[in-house]
């Protein structure tokens, strides 16, 4: 008789706690739905705020004056309002800082994944998280006090606050980003391939490089992505060491990017010249975005290919 009653008891009770989990199983499915929505809703937010505030000033100035213009004078009595200086610099300072910051952060996180003992890894490693948390301010003053007075010693210049200083500086900059996304994407790569290509009589460089590389190419373009987002974006430190001059991009005389653009104007400037400041973020962000479908395209056909 008690038995009969237990087995009553658990089977009226295995229902509700059925109920249950389905019930939070249900709560989480709409928590997880509402955080991803809300990343979305910023997106949208940000953009139709960049938009509404952008657009009036490249109505007024001109499309073609605006981003062909090769000169910026927006507290003159005559304004001009041309950007052409600020996207090439912008353009060159990330690329160069692309060029030296990715190599150097792929092969990094390739000797961290792959080749590097225990200790040696978590020393790296350490270090590439403390360079993660330096502040751009700390950047920009070791910059100012070291690699300015460097440069100008070294090519004779008037001053050492140039585009060059910048690109070392953002170089520097984008590195943990390249080598912790990298390093994550090379550890996930499942260990079989790299067995399977060492028994057919490959070495271990050759796996490393022919295999465990293509197999982490999506997170290694992550990485760069990451990279150009940071320096294309990063304006305090470039602020302190590029001069912040307006003149046409030279590796060896100051420039002003977009970002140091906005920063530097946007605490005095009114009416036209405030919104112009707004169009050049618009551009700014376009840039971002034109980046980001770029390489999902070159994703896209990788995978298909």
């Amino acid at each position: 008789m008690q038995r009969f009653l237990k087995g009553n008891e658990q089977n009226s009770t295995a229902p509700k706690i059925k109920g249950i989990r389905t019930a939070f199983e249900k709560g989480m499915n709409i928590l997880f739905f509402l955080c991803g929505a809300v990343a979305v809703l910023f997106v949208l937010f940000i953009s139709i705020y960049l938009i509404v505030s952008g657009i009036p000033a490249i109505r007024e100035i001109g499309l073609t004056d605006f981003l062909f213009g090769d000169t910026w004078k927006s507290t003159s009595k005559d304004p001009q309002f041309g950007i052409l200086p600020f996207i090439l610099t912008s353009v060159y300072g990330t690329a160069g800082a692309i060029i030296i910051g990715v190599p150097i952060g792929f092969l990094t996180a390739v000797f961290l994944a792959k080749l590097a003992s225990p200790r040696v890894a978590a020393v790296i490693r350490t270090a590439v998280e403390l360079l993660s948390g330096i502040p751009s301010v700390v950047y920009g003053l070791i910059g100012m006090t070291v690699l300015v007075p460097a440069i100008r010693t070294t090519f004779q210049l008037a001053s050492g606050a140039t585009l060059l200083a910048a690109i070392v500086v953002l170089a520097v900059m984008v590195l943990p980003y390249i080598i912790s996304v990298s390093e994550t994407a090379l550890t996930a790569v499942p260990k079989e391939y790299e067995e399977a290509s060492l028994a057919l009589g490959a070495t271990e460089i050759e796996t490393y490089f022919r295999v465990s590389v293509p197999a982490a190419s999506s997170g290694i373009a992550a990485s760069v992505v990451l990279g150009v987002g940071r320096a294309i974006g990063e304006a305090m430190a470039v602020m302190m060491v590029a001069g912040n001059v307006p003149n046409m991009p030279s590796l060896l005389e100051s420039v002003r990017f977009l970002t140091t653009a906005v920063a530097s104007e946007m605490s005095y400037a009114s009416g036209l010249q405030r919104q112009a400041l707004f169009s050049i973020a618009l551009v700014l962000f376009l840039f971002i975005m034109m980046i980001n479908a770029a390489l999902a395209i070159l994703l896209k056909k990788g995978k298909k290919s």
